[in-house]
């Protein structure tokens, strides 16, 4: 049986055998850990002049207000090559968006910033190949070592693409590309969630009614900083596209890519119930080469299968066409629906993505599984696998 919230984000299939060896994920920050891969190349290449470059370890906080935070103290705005959340202990690259400016090492208990060498221009995600995962699962029984189907894993998007225990970034997403501001702003306020906090729930039931605005505002607490930032701009002038136009663009980009991610996730799901082979290419497949470049299937045993994304200019010659093709109509959206022209700096044109997790140097030592991951996927999607935890975000995720 499927737990509801994997529905609500589009994943319908468990695809191991494997019965699951319960427990929990997260008891507490140091059971989760996770380090950026960078290519090597890059590093070879850090020198004494250019765009510097950071590690940036931080822990209980995620990376956007990691960075904010950093922003407020140093006035140097630092870009991260990937996003890692709150509940874990993290270490990741960000790099200056400017040349000379260089900050001090820096600690304040959460946040641990060193530069470690500058780069000719500034890096991005493209030069973090992957990432390394140690987790401790609390509560696991013996059977975890007896775990052996890593590369049977479909390469979903977890659940903190979607808000983790509130699942509605990709329903923002969504209301957006359909136009539908008034009802994204609706969502963002409003959206209540069973497995969201008490409190949360009452606050957000509150800004159910619009004329409760004024009222609530003073009692949206520091961490629902998107939240306040809307009730200011509404309360203010009432226009819903404008207010969500003072969002950070990086988050605007977040709602459109997580309703990609629903697709996706749908996509998977719907292909593997129907029977198709997702762990391995056929004949008229697209490709990704072992240089990670896209290309036809070409019998060759370093290519992994990539399925479309959909966007703007969503590529229909693949056998994925017809499920993702229902799936498009069940949603009532079109792919040119993602290229909007009032705000072109959401479009999203869509891509590729590969169709299993690519887990390497898998290990399991007691109760603790290690093993690295390619860029892009989640290690929640692993652990789905090994635990099978009937109230997923109960046990950690």
């Amino acid at each position: 049986m499927i737990p509801k919230i994997d529905s609500d984000i589009g994943i319908l299939s468990h695809t191991t055998s494997f019965a699951g060896c319960g427990g929990r994920i997260r008891a507490k920050f140091e059971d989760f850990a996770v380090s950026e891969i960078l290519d090597k190349k890059t590093i070879a290449s850090l020198s004494s002049d250019g765009y510097a470059v950071y590690r940036l370890k931080k822990t209980g906080i995620d990376t956007n207000h990691a960075l904010d935070l950093i922003f407020k103290k140093t006035g140097v705005r630092l870009k991260a090559l990937g996003l890692k959340d709150a509940s874990a202990v993290t270490e990741q690259y960000v790099c200056s968006m400017a040349q000379n400016k260089i900050l001090p090492n820096y600690s304040d208990g959460k946040i641990t910033l060193e530069k470690i060498g500058f780069a000719k221009k500034p890096l991005t995600g493209k030069d973090m190949v992957g990432n390394h995962f140690t987790i401790r699962i609390d509560g696991a029984d013996q059977t975890l070592a007896d775990f052996a189907e890593s590369d049977r894993i479909l390469n979903f998007y977890g659940y903190q693409r979607f808000g983790s225990k509130r699942p509605v970034t990709h329903l923002i997403g969504k209301a957006i590309i359909q136009k539908r501001f008034a009802e994204a702003v609706n969502l963002l306020l409003s959206f209540t969630s069973p497995y969201d906090s008490e409190q949360n729930t009452k606050l957000r039931q509150e800004l159910a009614d619009t004329q409760n605005y004024s009222k609530v505002l003073p009692m949206v607490p520091p961490q629902m900083d998107l939240e306040r930032t809307i009730l200011e701009q509404i309360i203010s002038h009432g226009d819903p596209k404008l207010a969500l136009h003072h969002l950070p663009i990086g988050i605007r980009r977040l709602y459109i890519e997580a309703y990609q991610s629903f697709l996706f996730n749908r996509t998977l799901s719907e292909a593997y119930q129907y029977g198709e082979d997702l762990f391995a290419p056929q004949q008229g497949d697209v490709c990704f080469d072992k240089s990670a470049k896209l290309g036809k299937y070409q019998m060759d045993d370093s290519q992994k299968l990539a399925i479309p994304m959909v966007g703007y200019s969503y590529f229909k010659k693949t056998r994925f066409d017809y499920h993702i093709s229902k799936i498009l109509e069940q949603e009532q959206i079109k792919p040119s629906d993602f290229y909007l022209k009032e705000t072109q700096e959401l479009s999203n044109e869509g891509g590729f993505r590969s169709a299993k997790i690519e887990c390497s140097d898998f290990m399991v030592n007691s109760d603790v599984a290690s093993f690295s991951l390619q860029r892009g996927s989640f290690a929640t999607m692993v652990m789905r696998e090994i635990i099978k935890p009937q109230n997923p975000l109960e046990a950690g995720f």
